[in-house]
């Protein structure tokens, strides 16, 4: 197996933890010989040495080291060593001295040696070896708790360093006395690695491939703004502080612009980042983005983009699919889910437009890189899944046979077309943990350049191509670290630097693993930090009504990029240790969504009066949308079918943005009395589209038995004021006809006409037939419609 070690004096990391169970019991030996040597031992001033012989012994003081310079000796160079001790103990520490101790076994030349050397703690004379004569520098009493600061200068030619390559442990230790032990012996020591290329001028150099990752987390919230060019709600303004001077993103590209390097970007940072270069808008206190306030970095942004693409210029960029989805989640937590699965490969396809429009480069999008370069098959397939036929994999997850006896190189195929370029786990999480405290990046680096030489050194006639990962969001005191390693390792006789598109194109080594592990294998601790189950459940049910909603717009992809987008935010590998805030932000596209369905919608209507057998129901439909919508239909059902009968009672409807429209249902009674009217939106395919709106309708038809009753009461009305009307006439014409007949007969039989009258027509006599009143047969009208409403 490549063999693996750790800097000193810092935390093991997970890849280093199960090595160090390995040498737990020759840390243990070595510890336990430093104890049976308490008298005896003598330094180069014959003071004996009681090294190790109580708990106060060699841990009474701590040793800090800040700064070692040079990093790689030469021969003729001289050493500085600075740092710090602390008295820890509880008594006083007196005749101290800062003393280098070279272990007599000479250089460590095996990986698994020098993680050996980085568990030991405690003083050993015979591992550390002597102090070295002539080079001590003299310290003052300590008090208990007391500090003071040292400075020392070591010649090469005084450490006594090989011809041959290798790292040489140096032991930088207090040398004194104090009450528990009172005799000299060590205090406190901290072990510094030497990398020695000494005479190893045939070796072949490795190649390295440095990741340099761009990435955070979401900053676009799903919502976006009311104007018209439907700009970009952020969720907050944090951005500014990473891109202004002295912010971790502006320092990423400063540090990264002086390094042989392989960017690896994701594109929605970018997209964030120049939405930013114009006027944006942020959500208001507790994220409300009904009321947003204007943004305050476009300036530091324009700076930023500029800045990165000159330092992106001339090297290899690797675009990672939008949003950096999380592919570990989903391959473990969205099964099933295919609109998921299919999101990603949307997203690389929308990666690589991304990063190559805004940087002007061409992109590398073929690559997956899973959380901590863990696998496992189903992993391996949702990358595959995504258009990736590259897979950035990691070594204490796809992990070298036992058998092996270098490191190999990276790159090496696990079927079906696929490569795993399976990253070193040692080097890419050197400096994992705080690297703000100088000693602990100083031996970081030191481990880094310790690592580097040791895999030359393992099989110098072969060169290998290994390539580093480190995390995805390195602090500013992180990414300094690895830029001075990056550096110095360029620099070296035993290395050479690499893009990435070599690394994953370099043969193969036939010893290399290129088993997949299996699913049990995969990290426990990683499984915990997975979005869970119901993100996805959640996300599919959104693209499901999205679907649904989508095809009433006439510019679909006012709505589809935005989701999109969003959705591919909300399985970012960004949100891992950020639960809440990755729920919160999920719920919000489900959220908005909603709203702009329900822009949508049918006004609700009180109850109406239908009076009379026909009548017109009118339904209102509003579009609060900011685009027209058609596909629609709209339709009315009754619970009472006998009772009220709807003529055609779906109707298709188009409005325009920002307005409503009103469609008419002509219905028909046949009884009074009540019905329930419900009114629905479908779309065109048959789903409801939507909430319903009910109301009642009261009918009060008449029916045609009480119109005939009418009719006839109103006949025998008008047969009644007819016979009346003859009446009376007949008794006027019979007064009339009375004093006509006298006054005729003296007339008539005076002039001889025989009494006619003088118009030529006879009297009206009681038994004539009456005159035709031209009555008019008068039917009811129709009943006409009364709608209250």
């Amino acid at each position: 197996m490549g063999e693996a070690a750790q800097a000193a004096g810092r935390a093991p990391t997970a890849p280093r933890r199960r090595l160090l169970r390995g040498t737990a019991l020759l840390a243990g030996a070595a510890l336990l010989t430093g104890l049976l040597q308490a008298v005896g031992a003598t330094t180069s001033h014959a003071a004996p040495e009681l090294a190790a012989t109580a708990a106060t012994g060699s841990r009474a003081a701590a040793v800090t080291v800040t700064d070692l310079s040079p990093r790689i000796p030469s021969s003729g160079d001289s050493i500085t060593v600075t740092g710090t001790v602390v008295n820890n103990g509880k008594s006083k520490i007196t005749d101290a001295r800062m003393a280098a101790h070279v272990p007599p076994g000479g250089a460590v030349h095996t990986r698994s040696a020098l993680l050996s050397e980085e568990s030991r703690t405690g003083f050993d004379v015979t591992l550390d070896g002597k102090d070295i004569n002539g080079h001590q520098v003299t310290m003052p009493d300590l008090a208990p708790g007391q500090s003071a600061k040292f400075t020392m200068k070591i010649p090469v030619s005084a450490l006594y360093l090989g011809p041959s390559g290798g790292v040489y442990v140096v032991g930088i230790a207090l040398d004194g006395q104090n009450a528990e032990v009172p005799a000299d012996h060590v205090l406190g020591i901290k072990r510094v690695f030497l990398p020695w290329y000494g005479n190893s001028s045939g070796a072949k150099s490795t190649r390295l491939t440095n990741l340099w990752p761009l990435t955070d987390r979401p900053h676009v919230d799903p919502r976006g703004d009311s104007d018209s060019q439907q700009s970009p709600i952020f969720t907050d303004d944090d951005l500014v502080k990473e891109l202004k001077p002295g912010g971790r993103l502006d320092e990423m590209i400063r540090l990264g612009s002086t390094l042989p390097v392989t960017w690896v970007i994701d594109p929605d940072l970018l997209a964030t980042v120049e939405a930013m270069t114009k006027p944006y808008r942020v959500a208001g206190p507790g994220g409300d983005v009904t009321h947003p306030t204007d943004g305050t970095g476009s300036t530091v942004a324009k700076q930023w983009l500029n800045s990165l693409k000159t330092a992106v210029a001339g090297h290899q960029v690797v675009a990672l699919p939008f949003g950096d989805p999380d592919i570990a989640s989903l391959a473990h937590h969205a099964k099933g889910q295919t609109s998921d699965l299919n999101l990603v490969k949307t997203g690389t396809a929308l990666g690589k437009t991304t990063v190559d429009l805004i940087l002007g480069v061409q992109s590398l999008t073929n690559v997956a890189w899973p959380v901590d370069g863990a696998i496992d098959p189903s992993v391996v397939s949702v990358a595959r899944a995504s258009g990736a036929d590259q897979i950035i994999t990691r070594n204490d997850s796809l992990r070298e046979h036992a058998t092996l006896d270098h490191t190999p190189t990276s790159a090496r195929s696990i079927g079906g077309g696929t490569t795993a370029v399976n990253t070193d786990a040692v080097l890419s999480t050197d400096f994992d943990g705080d690297m703000s405290k100088p000693q602990n990046a100083g031996l970081a680096i030191q481990d880094y350049l310790a690592q580097t030489l040791l895999i030359t050194l393992e099989a110098p006639d072969t060169q290998r191509s290994i390539v580093v990962a480190p995390q995805r969001m390195p602090s500013i005191a992180q990414a300094k670290a690895m830029a001075v390693a990056i550096a110095a390792a360029d620099s070296s006789q035993w290395a050479e630097s690499a893009d990435y598109g070599t690394a994953a194109k370099a043969k193969a080594d036939p010893k290399a693993n290129h088993k997949v592990p299996s699913s049990s294998a995969y990290p426990k601790s990683l499984r915990k930090q997975e979005l869970p189950v119901d993100a996805f459940r959640q996300l599919h049910e959104v693209q499901l009504n999205l679907n649904d909603f989508v095809v009433i717009l006439t510019i679909k992809d006012r709505v589809t990029v935005p989701f999109r987008n969003a959705m591919l935010r909300a399985t970012s590998t960004g949100w891992r240790g950020d639960d809440s805030g990755e729920k919160a932000y999920r719920d919000s596209i489900g959220t908005y969504l909603t709203d702009l369905i329900d822009s949508v919608h049918i006004l609700q209507k009180s109850n109406l009066t239908l009076s009379g057998r026909s009548g017109t129901i009118p339904v209102t439909v509003k579009n609060e949308l900011g685009q027209q919508i058609n596909g629609l239909v709209l339709r009315l059902s009754s619970n009472s079918n006998i009772r009220l009968k709807i003529k055609d009672p779906q109707q298709p409807i188009t409005i325009d943005g920002g307005h409503t429209r009103t469609l008419k249902f002509q219905t028909t009674a046949s009884a009074n009395g009540p019905a329930q009217i419900t009114a629905h939106l479908y779309t065109q395919n048959g789903a409801l589209y939507g909430g319903t709106v009910d109301f009642k309708v009261q009918l009060t038809n008449v029916t045609d038995l009480v119109m005939l009753i009418i009719a006839a009461g109103l006949l025998l009305l008008v047969l009644a004021g007819v016979r009346i009307y003859r009446q009376r006439k007949r008794h006027a014409a019979a007064e009339g006809g009375t004093n006509g007949g006298t006054n005729g007969g003296t007339n008539g039989g005076a002039n001889g006409d025989g009494g006619g009258d003088t118009d030529g027509t006879g009297p009206e006599q009681p038994g004539d037939p009456a005159a035709d009143t031209g009555q008019d047969s008068t039917e009811p009208s129709p009943a006409g419609e009364k709608v209250d409403g």
